[in-house]
């Protein structure tokens, strides 16, 4: 086996080959990863193609795919808009989150292998995303309530930088998977009052290291993951919990990771309206 395919709701991928080791992140069905070593027959280290993160699976919950699949994969897939849908075949379900892959769906099935699956839920296509600020938030508020999960990257269970990194994958926006890589990309918002929707914030820890991200909303608050993903307020200073009755992360910058689209001629305008017509009903 030379690349993968994700056959399950989530996968672990963890800093060394055991499942005593720190879950660094996780891979979401349809995700794919390319093999990088193989640590006797129950461990692989894996790429993965989203994002380049280099980590630990165990092999038994990956599924060969071949280089042609895995290429075909990468530009032919949709991406999962429930908070939770079930995929069916001929005689099982699995239960798929938000932000899963359908490789080369056709809007109804797909094929892995000698497999079929049907699926009947909200689905999206790339191509047919209309991208910018709108979109992010729309998505990230559909995690609300989600319980807070260190290296989690689903509705079943995720943390802040897996919230940012997952929302603005399926909002068209590619990042990478940690908080302090994260901050490398996108422009600087100089004061937290010139914040707009969308916009993330970057938080330190006591080391001064940046470790937790949130996503910017009207009226100066923030939706993030801590404890659950919820919505609190910010300021210049960081976040403010009123359950906490005080601040729970300090700011460190906030970015402008997403591009705000110039003006565009007549048609184009036209098909943009047209894609957004058909993007409202799945919200």
């Amino acid at each position: 086996m030379t690349h993968g395919i994700c056959p399950l709701s989530t996968v672990a991928i963890r800093n060394s080959a055991s499942h005593k080791s720190e879950m660094i992140s996780q891979l979401l069905f349809g995700e794919l990863v390319e093999i990088l070593e193989r640590k006797g027959r129950q461990w692989v280290k894996v790429r993965c193609a989203h994002d380049n993160l280099v980590g630990w699976v165990a092999t038994n919950q990956l599924e060969a795919i071949t280089p042609n699949e895995f290429a075909l994969y990468q530009e032919q897939f949709a991406f999962v808009l429930d908070v939770f849908h079930a995929l069916s075949t001929a005689d099982s379900f699995l239960p798929l989150t938000l932000g899963a892959r359908l490789p080369n769906f056709d809007g109804l099935r797909f094929f892995v292998g000698e497999k079929t699956f049907n699926y009947s839920g909200q689905a999206v296509f790339p191509q047919d995303i209309v991208q910018g600020p709108e979109i992010i938030q729309k998505i990230a508020k559909r995690f609300l309530n989600v319980p807070f999960l260190w290296g989690g990257r689903s509705t079943l269970g995720v943390d802040g930088p897996g919230l940012v990194q997952v929302v603005f994958g399926i909002a068209g926006y590619a990042l990478p998977r940690e908080a302090f890589e994260q901050v490398e990309r996108g422009d600087n918002v100089d004061f937290a009052e010139q914040s707009q929707p969308a916009d993330v914030a970057f938080f330190e820890n006591q080391k001064g290291r940046i470790t937790h991200a949130g996503i910017m909303l009207p009226e100066g608050k923030i939706i993030h993951s801590y404890g659950k993903v919820r919505i609190d307020k910010l300021d210049h200073y960081g976040i403010f919990s009123r359950e906490k009755g005080g601040y729970t992360h300090k700011l460190r910058i906030i970015k402008r990771l997403w591009e705000p689209r110039p003006l565009s001629p007549q048609k184009e305008l036209e098909k943009e309206t047209e894609q957004l017509n058909q993007q409202i009903p799945l919200f």
